[in-house]
């Protein structure tokens, strides 16, 4: 079963999903993950940087790069150490991707996985 393709730190293993979508296990942490609405307002944002995030100078440029850890963390109000929590179980989900740019950590959403996970929706559930 493809939900025991998984890494060290439980997420998925690159390549699994080609061809499939998500299986039920995943869908279990995609809603885990959303479920938290503090999570589901950060993808929501992620969703539309340029507008969300126009008040924050950006690093890089956020379509391709994504947002700046601290600029989530500035814009929710909360820790960082809670925000680097949620990316974290955001990422695990597979619903956003990381790059780092210097010393920051940046986050886009992963929209062909969630694209992958509506269709499973669409059809599973």
């Amino acid at each position: 079963m493809r939900d025991d393709l998984r890494d060290e730190r439980g997420g998925r293993v690159a390549g699994t999903a080609a061809g499939q979508g998500p299986g039920p296990g995943e869908l279990i942490e995609v809603f885990k993950a959303l479920g938290n609405p503090a999570r589901l307002q950060i993808m929501q944002w992620l969703k539309d940087p340029e507008t969300h995030f126009a008040a924050y100078e950006p690093i890089a440029d956020r379509r391709t790069v994504g947002v700046c850890v601290t600029h989530i963390q500035a814009k929710s109000g909360l820790a960082q150490s809670t925000v680097s929590s949620y990316m974290s179980t955001l990422e695990r989900a597979g619903l956003v991707r990381p790059t780092r740019v210097g010393k920051w950590t940046h986050y886009r959403r992963d929209e062909e996985r969630l694209a992958e996970v509506a269709r499973a929706i669409g059809t599973e559930v």
